[in-house]
């Protein structure tokens, strides 16, 4: 076993502020050091002396006060230090961006935090790197070596795209140089998504709605282009509503697509946002998991949300995340990425919402094995944000830290501009740094999973999904897999097993679910408003048949 290496740190001199010391430390540890803090206003002497009892590695030490003074003391230290410093052992200074002008100055210490550094470039010092990052080899270029280099933060992504690709491009560039995100998922306008490859569907009246205007593969070559700079983020983008394999095989070569998103049951004639019907497009989605799996790219299905968009139920919502992971992992998928949408339907309490997610984790964590990975991916509410600027300021950082809860392995940002305009570059390096700052914030959370009444409502749901699960499967006789067999999972949505109320007058949905928010859930009910047990509501169905 190797042995753990040792940071000493302390608040030198007469400088009492340690939350910068303690904040390292915790960043320290979290990257396997042993980390000892010796406090605030703490001596030369007593810091060596601790240094030399530890076998420190490692010693930091903050000095937050007059610069003037503060180059002093650090000129002392510096020479007092001079013997642990030749026998290997390394110094590292934090403090307001004048005294660490100062302490570089002295040219003692081997790095000097001024606090704007994003925290992935204190942790890869804390790893092992010598120098600040700057080139694309110090940034993982692939998801999950990204996530498990800045863990325990999680990687920051948010959409990007505006209507020209000149605006687009230098958007990534600025956010990039900014290292505001870790992913930039492109959004691309609905043609691109659609008829890509079908320059004779495409209506010039509609280019650049809802995204870039993407037509060539020299487009998404020249968007690639624009992130190799900065903190190089990965790209991702939508995988499409038609041809999908050969648009797969595009995005692996002009972007180096971080991670395929596809959902299970939408994107197809259900929405409106694609020619498949129903049955057809479940068949060609699994072709897309399958594909991306055979070449180990990680795969998303962006599945859950939208029936929460549509007002289901809690245990639709959960029923329809299980399913998700279900066929992932059925269809060759190694490395899965749960979404886990917060706010939708907007009205849940926070508390409902986190059992809601709290129950999704339960039901998928059994599928892992050594062949399938779950990395959970959380995110606000896309319908959510206020239209007011400032309110919408405040629910991102709000749901930004409840979502931590969790312990998310990526955090999706929806920018506070959501509700009003598509975000501009620096709508999304400001929506970076609120939820950055409540991420930091939620480091230290008490553990709110634990609450009583969460968990009272996670046996609920568990019971209420498991439910549909049964009447899903008994659709079948024959089938070898009814999770997966297109024709019983396009029944269950036709039949009204996984409905919600916005499906009404649907093609393919029945919309014959009523729910309403009730003590902060989102629950079926009967005629009256009265909550509707699934059993029950499950009852009805077969007597309408």
């Amino acid at each position: 076993m190797t042995k753990k290496k040792t940071v000493v740190a302390a608040a030198l001199g007469e400088c009492v502020h340690v939350a910068g010391v303690m904040n390292f430390l915790t960043l320290a540890e979290s990257a396997g050091w042993k980390t000892v803090f010796l406090g605030p206003a703490v001596s030369i002497d007593e810091v060596l002396s601790a240094a030399k009892r530890e076998k420190a590695d490692l010693v930091g030490i903050s000095y937050r006060l007059t610069p003037e003074t503060g180059e002093r003391l650090l000129g002392d230290f510096a020479e007092a230090a001079s013997e642990l410093h030749e026998r290997g052992v390394r110094f590292a200074f934090g403090g307001t961006p004048p005294v660490v002008e100062r302490a570089n100055s002295i040219g003692f210490f081997e790095r000097a935090f001024d606090g704007s550094e994003p925290v992935e470039e204190i942790l890869a010092y804390l790893k092992g790197a010598q120098s600040p990052i700057s080139s694309e080899t110090d940034f993982p270029q692939s998801v999950v070596e990204r996530i498990q280099w800045k863990s325990p933060y999680p990687i920051l992504r948010h959409h990007f795209g505006l209507p020209t690709m000149e605006a687009t491009i230098d958007g990534i560039q600025k956010i990039a140089e900014a290292k505001a995100l870790d992913v930039i998922s492109l959004g691309v306008d609905q043609d691109a998504q659609e008829n890509f490859y079908h320059p004779e569907r495409q209506d010039p009246r509609r280019k650049g709605a809802g995204g870039v205007p993407v037509r060539s593969e020299d487009d998404y070559r020249a968007l690639y282009q624009a992130s190799r700079r900065g903190n190089f983020p990965l790209l991702r983008t939508y995988s499409g509503t038609d041809d999908f394999i050969r648009l797969a095989e595009m995005y692996t070569q002009t972007i180096n697509i971080a991670w395929c998103a596809i959902p299970l049951f939408w994107f197809n004639q259900m929405d409106g946002r694609g020619p498949w019907d129903l049955e057809g497009s479940i068949r060609e989605h699994q072709k897309v998991m399958k594909w991306y799996g055979e070449r180990k790219i990680p795969v998303e299905l962006n599945e859950p949300h939208h029936w929460g968009m549509r007002d289901s139920s809690d245990a639709v919502f959960v029923v329809t995340a299980y399913l998700s992971a279900y066929n992932a992992r059925a269809f060759g998928v190694k490395d899965y990425i749960a979404q886990f949408m917060f706010n939708s339907p907007p009205g849940l309490s926070d508390a409902m919402d986190l059992a809601k997610m709290m129950t999704v984790l339960k039901m998928i964590k059994p599928l892992q094995n050594r062949n399938f990975k779950i990395w959970k991916q959380t995110r606000i509410g896309l319908l959510s944000h206020p239209l007011d600027p400032d309110a919408a300021r405040g629910h991102l950082a709000a749901s930004a830290y409840l979502q931590m809860a969790l312990k998310p392995d990526i955090y999706h940002i929806v920018g506070h501009t959501e509700a009003h305009h598509a975000a501009t570059a620096d709508d999304v390096i400001e929506a970076s740094r609120i939820v950055r700052r409540a991420i930091d914030n939620a480091m230290g959370a008490p553990r709110i999973t634990a609450d009583p009444a969460l968990q009272k409502r996670v046996t609920r749901l568990i019971a209420d999904a498991n439910k549909m699960l049964d009447a899903i499967y008994a659709l079948s006789r024959s089938s070898s897999d009814p999770f997966t067999d297109p024709d019983i999972l396009t029944r269950a949505v036709t039949s009204g097993i996984l409905d919600a109320p916005q499906l009404l007058n649907n093609k393919f949905g029945r919309g014959l679910t009523k729910t309403r928010i009730v003590s902060g859930a989102s629950v079926a009910v009967a005629d009256d408003g009265k909550p509707l047990s699934e059993a029950n509501r499950l009852k009805g169905l077969l007597k309408g048949r």
